[in-house]
Parts: structure tokens; sequence; C-alpha cells
């Protein structure tokens, strides 16, 4: 578990003493008392008291990022179960409203108007927007919400089976389904299914209590449906729901016929009739698995090489990580599934959890969070806190062009350089394959808050005709609730509602990287590094801008860039002449 103390003070206190401490709501409840109380007459002071109010934000949001990242690394534990679910209620919840009082403080400063023409423009139309949306009965009703994805998160944490005498979590089992044995990839994936669909019912009770509550917010707040009142709360100020119906119509029309000639291709190599589920992950060409690394420290040294071939300071900055013990790496019974970067907002430092089990795929993981770390590090000397955090589109364009830069780097865990093309190969094809299934993700969220009265019969026809239009040639003849609940092992579903569609966007803004480097690496990643320290002190466009790539996802921007990958892995093909 990570402490206070073993954190680096780069960024002393102005406001808090030393003595603050965020999960403490007497602590935290002084501090609002006295910036509620302060007098704002002019813009020296409005400015001062603005960031004292984001110093005491940074303070409390980074005491309950701790307490998520003990629970998370060990759902198990009792201790970090309450210590988690006491912040929400007794610090988390409490302070919304007095959150909300001081937005309402602000947009009433004399001194307001000079700033938000200024310097804080983007912050002032977040600050109404929020205003806009801010309902006090709906704090204990989010708060409810949270303890549910607390549920979700110690469910799957919970999810192990029984394999040649060991119990093993569903990550660790999928280092078999690459294995080129297919009598054993098809035992573990029953295996894996099987355990999933036995907690079906629960992991759709849980939903539907996220479903009726999230219902119940946006009817308070005054929208129609959870859907519009999402697209406001995620202040996507610049694009809507029609752009990301645009998005679904242009991958299933440009995406997904390549995922079907690729998945073609692998079929016939692999010599079979009809390619199934557990036929997805193995090499086409039957060789063994790529097994990169044995242990993680052996994962954090090849990154740590890579990282630094990509860019010096890159290495550099991964480097202090590492000998901070912000790194979380492997696999376990009680870890919580999945992977996340999370930023230590007071100390201004990046903490990276993943689930690795020596598979390569894992090392993308790293590479992925790798980049969201690094966008910390480099907007991190930003003075107003807001200007730290770029909007989540674009941040994932920092995660999903790192993978791609550090393709080329592959040497660093593969010696023959046939293991690294091969590697190559199947991330390529993974960003293809990608690309439909956020669109799945997506598009599915969008009917079940457009349609909030659906029954669960409704929502497993409508999941399974989703994947029917934009998955692959895998037949799922026999194994149709496993396709129908597959949704349930996307968290974000779960717990970060319409959280995807960024996927999709900043996968484009990545491979227009990949692209930009492509043809100058030296001003391809100087580029990406200008967006990168632009934090979000400019608008979602103009920060795509700064990186050199442009802010779209309509067709016009999918064509070219598929093109672009189809033509790479033709390349790479041994077959190809």
């Amino acid at each position: 578990m990570i402490t206070p103390e073993q954190l680096p003070h780069d960024y002393p206190r102005r406001y808090l003493d030393a003595a603050f401490d965020g999960a403490q709501w007497a602590h935290v409840k002084a501090r609002y008392d006295e910036l509620e109380a302060r007098s704002l007459p002019d813009a020296g002071a409005l400015k001062r008291w603005l960031d004292d109010w984001m110093e005491l934000d940074g303070a409390v949001d980074e005491a309950g990022s701790l307490r998520y990242v003990a629970m998370t690394c060990a759902t198990d534990n009792p201790g970090h179960e309450k210590a988690y679910l006491d912040f929400l209620e007794g610090v988390a919840e409490p302070s919304k409203p007095r959150d909300f009082a001081l937005v309402k403080k602000y947009l009433a400063a004399p001194a307001r108007g000079a700033f938000a023409k200024g310097p804080g423009a983007l912050f002032d139309r977040s600050a109404r927007s929020r205003a806009d949306l801010y309902r006090p009965e709906n704090v204990a009703l989010e708060t409810e919400v949270d303890k549910l994805s607390q549920k979700f998160q110690k469910l799957s944490g919970a999810l192990t089976v029984e394999y040649e005498g060991q119990e093993r979590t569903l990550q660790q089992m999928g280092r078999t389904l690459e294995e080129s044995d297919r009598d054993r990839r098809q035992d573990a994936w029953h295996r894996i299914s099987e355990r999933r669909l036995r907690d079906k019912e629960r992991f759709e009770d849980l939903f539907d209590q996220m479903l009726e509550i999230r219902g119940r917010i946006s009817a308070q707040a005054g929208f129609g449906n959870f859907r519009d009142y999402m697209f406001k709360r995620k202040e996507r100020f610049d694009y809507g729901p029609a752009d990301c119906e645009s998005f679904h119509l242009a991958v299933e029309k440009h995406v997904v016929p390549l995922v079907r000639e690729i998945q073609d291709r692998r079929r016939k190599r692999l010599g079979l009739d009809k390619l199934k589920p557990w036929d997805l992950s193995c090499d086409p060409e039957g060789r063994g698995p790529l097994r990169p690394f044995a242990h993680a420290e052996d994962l954090v040294s090849g990154v740590h090489r890579i990282l630094g071939a990509v860019d010096p300071e890159f290495g550099k900055l991964f480097g202090r990580m590492k000998d901070l013990g912000l790194l979380d790496l492997d696999s376990r019974k009680g870890k919580a599934p999945g992977g996340y970067q999370s930023t230590l907002s007071e100390a201004r430092l990046p903490f990276i959890f993943m689930n690795s089990v020596g598979q390569d795929g894992d090392v993308r993981t790293l590479l992925h969070e790798g980049g969201h770390a690094l966008h910390a590090f480099l907007a991190r000397d930003r003075a107003f806190a807001p200007e730290r955090h770029a909007p989540m589109e674009f941040c994932e364009v920092a995660s999903m062009s790192m993978e791609l830069l550090g393709d080329p780097h592959l040497g660093a865990f593969y010696g023959d350089p046939a293991d690294a093309a091969r590697s190559i190969v199947s991330h390529l094809e993974n960003v293809v394959v990608l690309l439909p299934w956020i669109a799945t993700v997506d598009a599915f969220q969008h009917w079940i808050y457009l349609n909030p009265k659906h029954t669960r019969g409704e929502r497993k026809a409508h999941w399974t005709a989703l994947r029917r239009r934009f998955g692959g040639i895998e037949d799922w003849t026999g194994l149709e609730d496993a396709l129908a609940y597959g949704w349930h092992r996307q968290l974000h579903i779960f717990e970060l509602p319409f959280y995807y569609i960024e996927y999709g966007i900043a996968q484009l803004g990545a491979l227009q990287v990949w692209r930009n480097a492509r043809k100058n690496l030296k001003t391809g990643v100087a580029g990406y590094k200008n967006g990168l320290a632009v934090g979000g002190s400019k608008t979602l466009p103009e920060i795509f801008t700064s990186a050199g790539i442009k802010f779209d996802f309509s067709a016009d921007t999918i064509r070219p860039l598929v093109a672009e990958v189809k033509s790479e892995l033709d390349r790479l093909d041994p077959e190809k002449p």
C-alpha cells in the first residue's frame, strides 16, 4: 500500500498546514468553511482563493486515490475496503455540496469577468456546466453508485478457477489461450467462461441497481435520459451523440471488413473450417506463445529501456516511478482485474496498477499506462491545477500512442527480430479489432440508457445483435450465453458509464501520431511531447493540433488510417510476396 510518507514533496503546501489530512472530515470541513467565508474583493484575491481551493481539492482527491489503490490491490482485505467506503461516505459525499458552494461563490465573484475572458476561460466554462448540473439530492445517490462499483470490483477480483492443481485468476488463465494446443485452449476458455457465467445473475443484479439509480440522477438533474446527462457532465463541448453514431457507422463500414479478413486469414492458417473464440489469441502459424518476460521486474526493466529509447526523458521519469514504488504489476488472487494509472493529485505523481502474467499484451499494457504516467509528469508543473488534466479523449492519445511508439524497440524483450515482428503484427491487429469493440460498447450504452425500462432478456438480445454487427467471423454456436453476457467483463459499463468512446477517438489520434513518427521520428515524438505538456490548458481540438494531429473521428479520418495499418500488416506478413 502506498502511504503519503513515501511520496516526495516536490510541491510544498502553501495553504494547508502539514497536519492536514484529506481523509478527515473535520480537517476538510474547516477549510471549506474558511474558503466559503473569505472575501474576494479583486482579481488578486480571486486568484489566491482559486489556488487555495485547488490545493484543498488535490489533497482530498489524493486521500481518496490512495484508499482506492489499496482497495483494488487487495479487494479481499477488509481494512482497505472499510477505509475506502469510509472515505466515500465520510468525506467524498459531504464534500460535494461544499464544493458546489465554492463553484457558486466563484461564479458570483466581482473579478470573475476578467479571469473568465483570459486565462480562466476553460475553467469558467466548466464551472458554469457544473452549476447547471448540480442537484443536492443526487449526492447520496452518487455515493450509492460508488458503493456498487466497489462491489463490482470485489466480485470481479474473486473470479478464479482451478487449473492443473492451482487456483488461478482469469488473467493468469489468459496465458493458456495463447498456446498452440487447441484442446488446452478450448478447455481453458470454457473454464473462464463457465466461471463468469456462474455469477452472471450477481453481475446483472448489480447493473440493474446502477441503472435505476442513474435514471433517478439524470431525471433529478432535468434530463430525459442518462445519456444526455452524461454528455453534459463529461463536458463534451466539442462533439455529441450524433458524432458517436457516425463513428459507429464508419467503423462498421471501414474497419469490420478488415477484422473479418484478418480472422479469415487466421482460420485458413490454422486449418480450421470454423474459427472459435478460443482460436483468437494463439499464433496462427502454430508457433508457441510469445513470452517476453518471466517476472514483473523484467517487465519493468524492459519497458524502462523502451521508453528511454523513444525519448531519454521518458526513461528517466519512468525510472523515478520505479524508485518511488509507484508500480503494482503482478496478477494475484484478490486483486481487482484490469489496469489503470491514477494520478496522486497533491504529489503530482502517477501510480500504475495492472495484472501482468508474462504475456506479450502485458508489455503493451505497461506502455499504455506508462503513456498516461508520462502525461501526468509533463503537465505537472502547470501552476493552475485544472490545467494539469487534459480531457480524457486526449489522455488516451497519450497512452495509445506510447504503445505504437514503443513497437520499434521491442528488442528490449525479444532477441529474435522475428518475435518482435510477431508482436507488432499482433498489436496492429488488436488495434483494428479494438475499434469495433469500442463501437459495440458505446452503442450498447446508448441503447441501455435511451431504453431504461428494458428487460434483461432484451438487454441480452441487444448485446448479441451488436456483437453480430461489429464482431468477427468466429463461431459462437452452442456458446450463446457466453456471447450474450460478454459485456460483464467490461468494467467501464459498470463503473464508468459512457467513458469508452474516448478510446476510439484517441486510437485515431494515436494512429496519427504513429503515422507522423513513421514519416519523421524526431518531429513525430516532439509533437507528441508537446501535446502532453499542454495538459488541459487548451480546448480539445487545440490540444490535438498541438500534438500535430487532427481531432476528427469520422470516416474521412478512419478510412486512410485503416488503409495504412493494413499496408503495414501486409508488409510484415511472412507469406506476402
